[in-house]
């Protein structure tokens, strides 16, 4: 059984720094996230992690599984957001109490994704791969982006749609930023399926920034088949967002996956758009899913609004979707079953 945490009106954000922390010349990122969080009737308090980056982290692991447990089991803290992802999450799982982890929200991507994959994956826990807090600075978001907060105020039993979007950005720019707007959203959006066909595919949501999640197959932390006999009796639909990892990196930890068993009962899987999926000789990324496509013989989706090119539907690990995908569009149900 999958247990949903509930979004409450005026709810406390804890913002701590499990991955990267902020550097001192882009805290006003953090600041004017609370600030816009504020307005909406949300209360913010940021742990001492946020404030802080060093040798690729914000503070030594134990520090930041520390602040991440306290937060946790705080009840005056509702739902955990990270200012942002990073690099080395993995190094604190070790000292995350999931036995005694509390029924809130932990949302996020990128570097986030590893905790939020082994919190679903050990406890049953749902958790929410989406926006990270620095991105929710813009009075005015995106219909996309400003979908966390319905999404994750579904109360169990209920369903939630959500739909592709018209446009992306293709890169960011941090060093001309917008004034008006976080994302510069320029590109059209086009779902896109390996046969080209119309695509339906449903099941229990797992996935996140491929990159690092597969680090955690072989441990304790990544035991898809232990969660499937515990949690689910159903199928799962993955969704991968791939940061930096060129096309063979990328086919070899799909092999490790499904050598692995994750993609056993595998409904379907999707991946988001990347400005990664580097060629390498004539190896494209297309062939790397007509490869999945044809070993798995399930549909694939490709360029969908998840990762690193923003805006990014909000995924529930463990929630029941239904994907629907035609003529370049998708249609993403959520229903939060038990």
């Amino acid at each position: 059984m999958i247990k949903y945490p509930i979004l409450k009106d005026n709810a406390t954000i804890g913002v701590t720094a499990p991955s990267s922390g902020v550097e001192a010349e882009l805290h006003e990122l953090v600041h004017s996230a609370c600030k816009q969080l504020n307005i909406k009737g949300f209360k913010t308090v940021c742990g001492n992690t946020v404030w802080n980056q060093k040798k690729a982290k914000s503070a030594p692991k134990e520090e930041r599984a520390l602040e991440f447990n306290q937060m946790v089991v705080d009840d005056k803290i509702d739902i955990i957001i990270p200012p942002w992802g990073g690099e080395l999450l993995i190094e604190m799982l070790e000292d995350v109490d999931f036995e005694n982890m509390k029924n809130k929200w932990v949302l996020g991507y990128s570097d986030t994704s590893v905790l939020l994959l082994a919190i679903t994956l050990k406890t049953g826990i749902a958790t929410a791969h989406g926006t990270n807090l620095v991105d929710l600075r813009e009075a005015n978001l995106d219909e996309t982006t400003a979908m966390w907060e319905s999404v994750l105020a579904t109360e169990m039993g209920e369903s939630i749609v959500q739909y592709s979007s018209s446009l992306y950005q293709k890169e960011w720019q941090f060093d001309h930023p917008l004034p008006a707007s976080v994302f510069n959203l320029t590109e059209k959006t086009i779902w896109k399926t390996v046969t080209q066909a119309t695509v339906k595919m449903e099941g229990r949501l797992l996935g996140g920034c491929i990159d690092v999640i597969r680090h955690l197959i072989g441990t304790p932390f990544g035991d898809v088949r232990q969660f499937r006999k515990e949690y689910i009796n159903e199928p799962i639909v993955w969704y991968f967002e791939n940061c930096e990892l060129k096309t063979t990196d990328l086919q070899r930890t799909l092999v490790q996956m499904r050598l692995a068993g994750w993609f056993e009962n595998c409904s379907g899987i999707l991946f988001g758009r990347s400005a990664a999926n580097m060629p390498v000789e004539d190896y494209l990324i297309e062939d790397v899913y007509q490869d999945l496509f044809e070993e798995l013989n399930i549909p694939i989706v490709y360029d969908i609004d998840c990762g690193h090119q923003p805006p990014q539907i909000t995924f529930i690990n463990g929630a029941y979707a239904k994907v629907h995908v035609e003529n370049g569009k998708g249609t993403v149900i959520q229903e939060f079953k038990p």
